[in-house]
């Protein structure tokens, strides 16, 4: 793959990095990648209130990291992409490695 330009990493940044910069979206999206799920399922869950989930299932929406179905009156949200969770555990793997190189680098 070839270098990215300054515009594909602006848009990179406004369209996923932001998106990840909140914990709590990162949460919701491995928790859609058990399960799809609605806001109030998602919401007991994670223990977080169902305005927050909503609020941060909004922000994914836009994003495109999530997507929706009707299911009557209730909207069922599931991950849009299941390769998003495999970059978030590289990175979580990436994390772990690091933080041992810098307790090593301590020692």
């Amino acid at each position: 793959m070839e270098n990215p330009t300054l515009n594909e990493l602006n848009l990179l940044h406004a369209n996923i990095c932001q998106a990840l910069g909140d914990p709590k979206r990162i949460l919701i999206l491995y928790a859609l990648n058990d399960n799809p799920r609605h806001v109030t399922g998602l919401a007991e869950d994670l223990d977080m209130p169902q305005p927050t989930v909503s609020r941060h299932l909004r922000v994914l929406r836009q994003r495109a990291l999530v997507t929706t179905e009707r299911n009557g009156a209730a909207v069922v949200y599931k991950l849009a992409d299941p390769r998003m969770i495999d970059i978030l555990n590289t990175m979580r793997v990436i994390l772990r490695d690091s933080l041992i190189r810098q307790s090593s680098a301590l020692d």
